[in-house]
């Protein structure tokens, strides 16, 4: 996906199950962020940059969804030990991962992996992608603040 594309209208399901879709924020702008995987250390410091500006990005008018493919159950567990305002989505079948273009080859320590590239897409109240924030530019512990400082 690149600047000026829309996104999937069916975004995947939450922790709890439910459905998340695009048009469930009409009128919002979105945060959405993929990472590889729930209570690891850089991930864990992303979701804690995101709940600690979470008032924010609202107030410019976002809201923030995050996405991995961890079960449903992880999610709960990360939600309620990181203390995260936000819906995170499931995404188990690597549906949205690869729509997205953010899964794909890894390496680390000479191993080869499929995973999810570490990617924040800001989207407007059109569904429409407007920046892309790709893995070398991201800093987990201050990403949020990346993003307000372009907004």
């Amino acid at each position: 996906m690149n600047i000026g594309d829309k996104i999937p209208e069916i975004l995947g399901l939450n922790q709890d199950g439910k459905e998340i879709r695009l048009s469930d924020f009409a009128g919002k702008k979105l945060v959405l962020y993929f990472y590889p995987k729930d209570n690891t250390s850089g991930c864990s410091a992303e979701a804690r940059s995101f709940r600690d500006h979470i008032n924010d990005l609202k107030e410019k008018g976002y809201e923030v969804v995050g996405v991995s493919v961890d079960s449903q159950a992880s999610h709960k567990k990360f939600i309620e030990k990181q203390e995260l305002p936000f819906n995170l989505i499931s995404d188990t079948d690597h549906n949205l991962v690869e729509k997205m273009g953010v899964w794909g080859e890894k390496s680390m320590y000479g191993r080869k992996y499929m995973g999810t590239f570490r990617t924040t897409f800001l989207v407007d109240e059109n569904g429409v992608i407007t920046h892309i924030f790709t893995p070398k530019q991201i800093k987990t512990a201050n990403h949020a603040s990346q993003i307000l400082e372009i907004l």
